[in-house]
């Protein structure tokens, strides 16, 4: 497996990938991957025999990021590493992936305090809440959106 920064080839894997990882991750366009491209901490790729694998989207405080679940965190907290978004090819899953991100991302933005995200509670998506619990994630409040059709945990991982 090989991770990467992001590269314009990787604009439509990653927005395909994205767009197939609906509802777990909300739909984004290639203007809003540019944004993040250009301003998130971290937008990085991951490769097996180079084709998609997975992505990662982390952001640090400070950014013009509009997301209420960011938002929430820079509420909250003075300093963390952000998971925004990140899928796996269903090819690829199980073949740790979303770990070999999660550990890129935690060593590239070295020292922070704690790791954070959101993961849906309505839809559930049970798999992602049992991966982040795995990792030592735990749940620091809760917040629902879309008009109460969805739900997320936010998680913490003290680092």
């Amino acid at each position: 497996m090989e991770i990467s920064d992001i590269e314009e080839s990787d604009f439509e894997p990653v927005l395909a990938l994205n767009e197939d990882s609906i509802p777990h991750v909300s739909r984004i366009g290639a203007q809003e991957l540019r944004w993040f491209a250009d301003n998130a901490a971290y937008v990085r790729v991951a490769k097996i025999e180079q084709k998609m694998a997975g992505f990662l989207i982390g952001l640090r405080p400070g950014t013009s990021y509009q997301s209420p679940n960011y938002r929430w965190f820079c509420q909250n907290y003075e300093d963390f590493a952000y998971i925004d978004r990140v899928a796996v090819s269903e090819w690829a899953r199980r073949r740790g992936v979303a770990d070999a991100l999660y550990d890129d991302f935690n060593r590239t933005q070295s020292p922070v305090p704690r790791m954070t995200c959101e993961v849906n509670t309505r839809p559930a998506n049970e798999g992602s809440m049992k991966f982040h619990q795995r990792l030592g994630f735990r749940q620091v409040g809760s917040q629902e959106a879309e008009g109460g059709a969805k739900e997320v945990a936010f998680l913490e991982k003290k680092l």
